[in-house]
C-alpha cells in the first residue's frame, strides 16, 4: 500500500493528507460543542479527499522521467497550493478574514513560520488554534523527511557543506547514480521518522498536562515546538496553565531543531559519533549559554545598580528568562519566557532586540524544522577562519585535522559564503519589494528577517513596537508569504532547479 502511495505524485499525496486532517478539528469541534466550525472542517475535507480520489485516478498512470527533481519540484509547488486548499475551512469560519489571509496563515503555518494576522487570538476559535497548529506539525514533519529523502542526496539545505564521500550509504548517489530509487527513499524514511515524530509530540503534550496545561493548549504547544513554529492557542507561555514546568519542559525539545543526529542516525550517510559532539549541537548550546550569560550580566548590573540584586527568586527568573528566549529564537522557534519582560523590570533595562534579530539569522541545524542560515554553515566559515589565522602564525601548517574538519568539504567555507550572500541578497530584494508597497524601512527589515528565518513571532518582540501583520496591505503579504517559502526551501534549492544540468543527471 505504502508503495502504490509513494508511486503517486507527491503534491496529490499532500493534498490527501491535508485532506484527511481536516477531520481531527472537525472532531475537537464536535467535541467541545463548537458544531459550527465542527460541520466545516468536515465538510470541507471530505470535498478535498473526493477531489484528491479524482486526482488519483488521472494521475496514475503518471510517471516522471526524472523522479529525483520532480520530488523537489512538488515540494515548491506545494508550498504555493496547498495552503489555497488548507485555507478553505479557515476562511469559512474567520468571517473577517480574507482568503488572502486564510491563505497567508496557512503558508505561516505549513513552513512553520508562525506569523499570523489574527491579532486577537481570543477571538478565534480554538479548533482555529489547533488547526493551525496541526498545519504547522504537519509541515515540520514533510521538512523532516523532505530533508533527509531529497535535500541530502542532492547536496542541498546545508549538506552541500559536508563532505558527500566521507561515509556513504544506500540513501546517497554515487557518480550521480542513485542506490535507492528517489520514491523508494522517501517511502523508508517516511516510514522511519513519521512515528518518531509523533512519539516525541505526544509525549510532550502528556508531560503539560500534566503540569497543568489545558489539553488544546498544551496539544498546540506541544506540536509547535516539535515544528518550531512558536503557535500558541493562548497568546503564549505569559498566559500558560503550566508556568515555569511547563518552559522547562519545552526547553528540552529545543535540542530536536539544533541538531539532525538526535533523530536520524542510520538514516543517510551520517557520523559515527554520539549526538552530543555533534558540531552543530555544542555550537548551538555554546551560543544560547554565552548570549543568556551576557544578558543577564547586563540586567544584573542594571539591578545592581538599582539596588534590587538580593532577590534569588529575581536573578534566577532573569537568568531563565533570557536563556529560554534565546533558545527559542535561535531555534527559530519563537517562544518568548513568561520572565523575558521580568528581567526588565527587574533590571530597568531593555534587551536589545536586534539581538534576537542575529539568533534568528543564525537559526538551528539542517535537516531539522529550524529556519535561518543553519549552524553548520556558520561552523564551517568559523573554522574557516580559525584555520586563516593559524597559517598567519604557521604559514607552512597543513589544516584539516580533526573528526569534524575532515566531514566538511574542502570548499564548504566557500559554497557556505555563496549562501550567505543569497541570503543577504534575498533580505534587500525583500525589503525594497516591502518599500514599493508602503513599508517603512525599520518595518520592512524586522518583517524580512522574521519570515526568511522562519520565525514569525520575530516581528513581535525584535522591534521597538510590535508589529502586526494584518495592517499590512495585500500586495505586502503576498510578498511576505513568497519570503516564507524561500527561507523554508532555500536560495539554493530554487536555483539549483533553474539549473538545466540538475534536469540532465
Amino acid at each position: 500500500m505504502f508503495a502504490r502511495i509513494a508511486e503517486l505524485p507527491f503534491l496529490v499525496v499532500l493534498i490527501g493528507i491535508g485532506g484527511l486532517a481536516m477531520f481531527v478539528p472537525a472532531a475537537h469541534g464536535a467535541a467541545i460543542g463548537d458544531i459550527e466550525t465542527s460541520r466545516v472542517f468536515f465538510y470541507s475535507g471530505l470535498l478535498v479527499v473526493i477531489f484528491t480520489g479524482l486526482l488519483v485516478i488521472s494521475t496514475l498512470n503518471y510517471r516522471p522521467a526524472r523522479e529525483a527533481p520532480s520530488l523537489l519540484v512538488g515540494l515548491l509547488a506545494a508550498f504555493v497550493v496547498l495552503p489555497a486548499v488548507l485555507a478553505v475551512p479557515v476562511n469559512e469560519v474567520v468571517q473577517y478574514a480574507s482568503f488572502l489571509d486564510a491563505w497567508f496563515e496557512m503558508v505561516s503555518a505549513l513552513t512553520t513560520t508562525g506569523a499570523t494576522v489574527f491579532d486577537a487570538y481570543w477571538l478565534l476559535p480554538s479548533t482555529i488554534h489547533l488547526w493551525r497548529g496541526i498545519v504547522a506539525w504537519l509541515g515540520g514533519l514533510l521538512f523532516w523527511i523532505c530533508a533527509l529523502a531529497i535535500f541530502a542526496p542532492m547536496s542541498i539545505g546545508g549538506f552541500e557543506i559536508r563532505d558527500r564521500f566521507s561515509e556513504m550509504s544506500d540513501w546517497s548517489e554515487i557518480g550521480g547514480v542513485q542506490r535507492v530509487a528517489p520514491a523508494d527513499r522517501l517511502r523508508r524514511i517516511s516510514v522511519a521518522l513519521a512515528p518518531l515524530y509523533a512519539t516525541l509530540t505526544v509525549v510532550l503534550w502528556i508531560a503539560l498536562l500534566i503540569a497543568g496545561e489545558a489539553p488544546t493548549a498544551a496539544l498546540v504547544h506541544a506540536m509547535s515546538t516539535l515544528s518550531t513554529s512558536g503557535i500558541s492557542a493562548v497568546g503564549g507561555f505569559y498566559r500558560a496553565e503550566s508556568g515555569l514546568v511547563g518552559e522547562v519542559l519545552v526547553f528540552a525539545f529545543f535540542v530536536f531543531a539544533l541538531s539532525r543526529l538526535t533523530y536520524s542516525r542510520g538514516l543517510i550517510a551520517e557520523e559515527r559519533i554520539p549526538f552530543w559532539r555533534d558540531s552543530e549541537l555544542r555550537l548551538g548550546l555554546s551560543l544560547a549559554g554565552f548570549v543568556s550569560v551576557a544578558l543577564f550580566a547586563r540586567h544584573f548590573l542594571g539591578a545592581y545598580d538599582a539596588e534590587a540584586s538580593g532577590e534569588a527568586t529575581n536573578i534566577f527568573l532573569a537568568f531563565w528568562g533570557g536563556l529560554f528566549t534565546v533558545t527559542s529564537f535561535l531555534t527559530t522557534t519563537g517562544f518568548e519566557s513568561a520572565h523575558w519582560l521580568g528581567a526588565t523590570d527587574w533590571s530597568g533595562l531593555s534587551t536589545p532586540g536586534l539581538l534576537l534579530v542575529g539568533l534568528s539569522l543564525i537559526g538551528g541545524g539542517i535537516a531539522t524544522t529550524a529556519g535561518g542560515v543553519k549552524l553548520l554553515r556558520v561552523y564551517a566559515l568559523m573554522k574557516h577562519g580559525q584555520r586563516e589565522l593559524e597559517r598567519l602564525v604557521h604559514p607552512h601548517s597543513i589544516g584539516g585535522a580533526g573528526q569534524t574538519a575532515r566531514r566538511i568539504r574542502r570548499e564548504g567555507a566557500y559554497v557556505a559564503w555563496i549562501f550567505f550572500m543569497l541570503f543577504a541578497f534575498s533580505i534587500a530584494a525583500t525589503i525594497v519589494l516591502l518599500s514599493l508597497f508602503g513599508v517603512q524601512f525599520e518595518t520592512g527589515m524586522v518583517l524580512t528577517v522574521a519570515v526568511l528565518s522562519n520565525t514569525g513571532p520575530l516581528a513581535e518582540i525584535a522591534g521597538e513596537a510590535p508589529i502586526a501583520f494584518s495592517g499590512l496591505p495585500d500586495p505586502a503579504l503576498v510578498v511576505l508569504s513568497l519570503a516564507m517559502i524561500l527561507g523554508r526551501l532555500e536560495a539554493l534549492a530554487i536555483i539549483a532547479m533553474l539549473n538545466p544540468e540538475f534536469w540532465r543527471r
